[in-house]
């Protein structure tokens, strides 16, 4: 039973993430999980970090002790300071967001749809939203990736045939990482890619709301 089976930990989500990231990729980190991007880059990978905030080349979260109130990433986690860094105000943060400046960006959903429409800016049931940048984000960036757990707090899939959430953006998701799967939303349907250690596509199906296209071979979660 799925029930049974072990889950990933939200940093290994984090880690597999991290290998998505290409050297010298312009990269902005959402709320929750994907702020934990930063610190599973590999060190000889230079990733150049933006926050809507307004901070360009920002390091990995702050150290217990090297805190700083003046340097944020969209959370209000603290940063680390590194050469090069750069600062200016949020619009023009903004600005490089639907410029199409971004090159990737890493945010949470409360669902995502069968062929990548994302929900995340609000939960109904709860009337507490903020559409902040991640619509800006899902319009502009190069590549959306979502890292979340694969279903919320009452067992409900948070992937999805068809999103009943209000949209932040359409068709905008590249790829998904959860605590169980690695996977692909396209045009015609979600394409699992890796499962988790012990969980086999079947398990992965019976936690998950979309109807999964399953290739012959599907590789086991690595980070």
């Amino acid at each position: 039973m799925t029930a049974d089976k072990e889950r990933l930990d939200r940093t290994i989500i984090a880690m597999r993430v991290a290998r998505e990231l290409p050297p010298g990729a312009y990269v902005n980190l959402g709320i929750g999980i994907p702020t934990l991007v930063s610190m599973f880059v590999a060190d000889d990978s230079v990733v150049c970090y933006h926050s809507e905030s307004g901070v360009l080349n920002c390091g990995p979260l702050a150290e217990d002790g090297n805190e700083n109130i003046d340097l944020i990433n969209a959370g209000g986690q603290f940063l680390e300071r590194v050469p090069g860094m750069a600062f200016f105000s949020s619009v023009d943060a903004f600005a490089m967001i639907r410029g199409g400046h971004v090159d990737v960006t890493v945010l949470g959903a409360h669902q995502v749809s069968a062929i990548g429409d994302l929900a995340n800016w609000i939960l109904p049931e709860r009337g507490v939203g903020n559409i902040g940048g991640a619509m800006d984000l899902a319009a502009g960036a190069g590549k959306v990736i979502v890292a979340m757990e694969h279903n919320d707090r009452q067992g409900n899939p948070k992937v999805v045939q068809d999103c009943v959430y209000p949209l932040t953006g359409k068709a905008c998701v590249s790829l998904i990482v959860t605590d169980v799967a690695v996977l692909e939303p396209t045009p015609d349907g979600m394409v699992l890619r890796e499962t988790a250690p012990g969980w086999t596509p079947f398990d992965v199906q019976s936690v998950t709301g979309a109807t999964l296209i399953i290739p012959e071979i599907v590789s086991e979660y690595e980070v």
